[in-house]
């Protein structure tokens, strides 16, 4: 990443922590021009989803699917599997929370595919994809598959010690055994 780009990308994490969200945004806008005029994809790709966090917290969901798709199609294209993974798994967020279930399913699918298979994958990637996927399957209905996402979510939150994890992952096993 070239320093100007890097500079503007540290300078959004410390907006989006200070809630400055439109300075982040801002930031991460002339970072994503830098890294496409530089022609440096996979910075490219980084400032991508950078931007779409942004704005997902803004609630600008529609922008939010553009810069993630985007960044997945050059994390394919560039052999990038965790990054792929991670990128696609936050789209399905998106698309849960929207609602688009047909979109967000295929998703989840893949990122948990490509998570199980690499050695690299960090134990809370791999639980924060499926808590996303179990989410959708109890709305489905499947609670079957949702409470044994739940648990493994649960035992992968413990592992690296994530007591939100933990705690919403026994919440929704809760929840789920009082269900038929």
């Amino acid at each position: 990443m070239t320093e100007p780009s890097e500079q503007l990308c540290r300078r959004a994490v410390k907006a989006r922590m200070d809630n400055r969200l439109d300075d982040a945004r801002r930031d991460l806008i002339e970072a994503v021009a830098l890294c496409r005029e530089a022609g440096e994809a996979i910075d490219l790709a980084k400032a991508l989803t950078s931007l779409g966090q942004i704005e997902r917290d803004m609630h600008k969901s529609d922008s939010a699917i553009r810069n993630y798709e985007e960044a997945v199609d050059i994390y394919r294209t560039n052999a990038d599997a965790l990054r792929l993974a991670h990128s696609i798994r936050h789209l399905g967020d998106i698309y849960r929370n929207q609602g688009r279930t047909h979109l967000a399913e295929p998703c989840y699918r893949e990122a948990l595919e490509i998570y199980r298979r690499e050695d690299g994958t960090l134990p809370l990637d791999l639980a924060n994809a499926i808590r996303g996927f179990a989410i959708l399957q109890h709305d489905a209905g499947a609670t079957e598959e949702a409470k044994t996402l739940w648990e493994e979510a649960r035992e992968l939150y413990a592992s690296v010690d994530v007591k939100e994890g933990v705690a919403e992952s026994s919440r929704r096993l809760a929840l789920l055994a009082g269900q038929p």
